[in-house]
């Protein structure tokens, strides 16, 4: 006679159970090791905790962070989520990093996504301070790589050029979290590139690039350089420009290399031509300005349309527009993604569905609707 089905899983491998654990979150994780020894063994496995996602969304998660902290040793990539409005999740966060700092850990990635509302005169001190501790040279940290795009808090040179001193060996790098200053300077960011010579990726403020860093870059022994993510706002009027023959010098030394490019609102029309060189591998192009950008998709058309992957558009509405769409859509043929966050002809999502092959999302509106418009996705 058969077993039951509620016992079959008594004669499932431990193994296998341990790779079901490892798909479930942290929360869940804490309820398995508590149905029973067999299940709390398999989910005590470390390939269980390699790849861990924390959410720190809630007060009432005392017993799951203490399940956490019996495994931290075990986590080699590690993703934090968490509400920064709320007092009890930015304290667990600081305990969960500082745990981490305590211990002989093996992290070879970390990620911090923020979201919620800041509060007023919040500016992240505390969990700052705790990466701080994380890359005290004593910790023998071996960070390969870092992301704090979604985490808006302001960083200057003394963070990062402790991050990259502890961590030489770092692969990648995204600082450009898009808060309202950009506190790291050039001569950091080429420091960065001296420090890890292994980085090959690398997300910044155009503020913090300069001839400099690209020098750097063109460097005979410099390893292969293959993304460079780049954030554009309102200060970027006063910066200078890195000149068209850096770029080409560094596209030709490293054939690999994608930029992706964003524009914030806050950037003067007058100053993204300028920053728009020739020579730029330009993957993904996010042009939210709300400026006339007809000129702009002419340029982008012209230039990258052996490169472009993903455009962005937050623009107005008018026949030159839809004109110079359907001429992007004739050329950029390598296109993914396009996305236009005002209304379009008809005309121009015939031309994306016919002349870009390999589509696969778009957001192309021929008539008003309610915000937040929703991308169509080409199955």
């Amino acid at each position: 006679m058969p077993a039951p089905v509620s016992e079959l899983w008594n004669y499932i491998p431990e193994e296998i159970l341990s790779q079901i654990f490892c798909y479930l979150s942290l929360q869940d994780r804490h309820t398995v090791l508590q149905v029973c020894k067999r299940w709390a063994t398999a989910v005590s496995s470390s390939s269980v905790w390699h790849f861990t996602e924390i959410s720190c969304d809630s007060g009432d998660e005392e017993g799951m962070l203490q399940s956490l902290l019996l495994f931290l040793s075990q986590i080699k990539h590690l993703k934090v989520v968490f509400d920064q409005s709320k007092e009890v999740n930015r304290k667990n966060v600081t305990r969960i990093l500082d745990a981490l700092a305590k211990q002989n850990h093996r992290l070879q990635q970390l990620c911090i996504v923020c979201h919620g509302e800041n509060p007023y005169f919040y500016s992240g001190q505390d969990i700052l301070q705790s990466i701080r501790n994380i890359c005290d040279t004593r910790n023998q940290v071996d960070l390969q790589h870092i992301d704090f795009r979604k985490m808006p808090f302001t960083l200057d040179d003394e963070l990062v050029g402790l991050i990259a001193t502890a961590n030489p060996n770092l692969h990648s790098l995204f600082i450009n979290n898009r808060t309202l200053v950009c506190n790291v300077a050039p001569d950091t960011i080429r420091k960065v590139l001296r420090a890890c010579p292994k980085l090959s990726a690398l997300g910044v403020y155009y503020a913090s690039l300069s001839d400099d860093v690209f020098q750097e870059l063109l460097e005979p022994e410099r390893a292969a350089f293959t993304h460079l993510d780049i954030f554009c706002e309102r200060l970027d009027k006063y910066i200078p420009v890195i000149s068209e023959e850096l770029w080409a010098a560094v596209s030709q030394k490293h054939p690999q290399l994608c930029v992706d490019l964003e524009f914030d609102h806050t950037v003067p029309a007058c100053k993204i031509p300028r920053i728009l060189q020739l020579n730029i591998p330009v993957s993904t192009l996010q042009l939210n300005t709300y400026n006339y950008m007809v000129n702009q998709i002419r340029f982008v058309t012209q230039s990258y349309s052996g490169t472009l992957k993903k455009l962005t558009l937050q623009t107005t509405s008018s026949e030159d527009l839809n004109s110079s769409l359907v001429d992007l859509a004739r050329q950029c043929r390598n296109l993914l993604e396009i996305h236009c966050y005002c209304v379009v002809s008809q005309e121009v999502v015939e031309a994306f569905l016919t002349h870009c092959p390999g589509l696969k999302q778009y957001t192309l509106k021929v008539t008003k609707e309610r915000h937040p418009w929703k991308p169509v996705t080409i199955q």
